[in-house]
């Protein structure tokens, strides 16, 4: 097939060989194929900023932060080499969450590094030696939709506590090789101690997941991992050997609304003695 633009510079560095076809194209970028000597890996495309229907980027990038200051500065202005290199830290953002994650424990795709918005991975088989289905075009049994579940849910702890959130985890970005469930896709991962907005895609994430493998074990769906593992996490006890339960009882009280109004009358009431103490004090 016709080679595209953007992996012509690593054919010419000798990092690719040949382009087989292309697998699949999505929000944020196509993936490809390719030879790599006598290994066949993925080659995933980065889209341009104006190109990606992936329109959440500023949610997704807070928190993330740059060792170079210029680079900062630059991105905070918006200027042309802001904007360049917002773009170069979207795309090393996934390879370095791929390292972080898979430290971790968790089965995702081995990265072989980031080349001019050109992610080069491992490319997930099934025991067949074809490309892996990803988990939307499979049908699973209940005691298999158990079994993945958990699986994922102890990967996805496994993210939270190298403080990664997937941010937009489902079954169209989970792949099935032989020996269970690969995660995908982390360009958006964000930091969950550094983003506002970590836990509630925690919980999105979580809840995305479950909702697919309830459909063959419905079961699933009376359980809350999300919470629980975030309420470990945000108390410091999240670790990569704890045993998640799925269970969690929110701790939830009755405001004393008589109480607060009384504290706001006095604070209102301590304001005008304050008052009228500089006023004497200035007479």
């Amino acid at each position: 097939m016709k080679t595209p633009k953007r992996i012509q510079p690593l054919i010419e560095d000798g990092l690719v060989d040949e382009v087989v076809s292309r697998l699949m194209s999505g929000k944020e970028a196509d993936v490809f194929i390719v030879l790599c000597g006598s290994e066949y890996r993925c080659a995933k495309v980065y889209k341009e900023v104006h190109q990606r229907s992936f329109k959440q980027a500023v949610t997704y990038q807070e928190g993330r932060k740059t060792r170079n200051s210029r680079r900062a500065r630059a991105m905070q202005k918006n200027s042309k080499f802001g904007r360049e290199e917002q773009e170069s830290a979207w795309q090393n953002a996934e390879v370095d969450a791929l390292y972080k994650v898979a430290n971790a424990g968790v089965r995702v795709p081995e990265p072989y590094g980031c080349f001019e918005g050109v992610l080069l991975m491992e490319i997930i088989t099934d025991e067949d030696g074809n490309v892996a289905p990803r988990l939307n075009d499979v049908s699973l049994n209940e005691v298999q939709a158990l079994e993945d579940h958990k699986q994922v849910m102890l990967d996805v702890m496994r993210m939270l506590c190298v403080g990664i959130v997937h941010g937009d985890l489902s079954e169209f970005n989970i792949l099935l090789d032989e020996y269970g469930p690969v995660i995908i896709d982390l360009p958006q991962a964000v930091d969950a101690s550094a983003n506002n907005n970590a836990k509630k895609m925690l919980i999105r994430d979580v809840q995305n997941v479950t909702n697919y493998y309830g459909q063959y074990a419905p079961q699933l769906l009376k359980t809350n991992y999300a919470e629980e593992m975030w309420a470990l996490y945000e108390s410091g006890k999240l670790t990569l050997e704890t045993q998640l339960t799925g269970r969690f009882k929110k701790h939830e009280s009755v405001a004393d609304v008589d109480s607060v109004m009384q504290e706001i009358k006095a604070a209102l009431e301590e304001e005008e003695r304050r008052k009228a103490r500089i006023i004497e004090a200035e007479s």
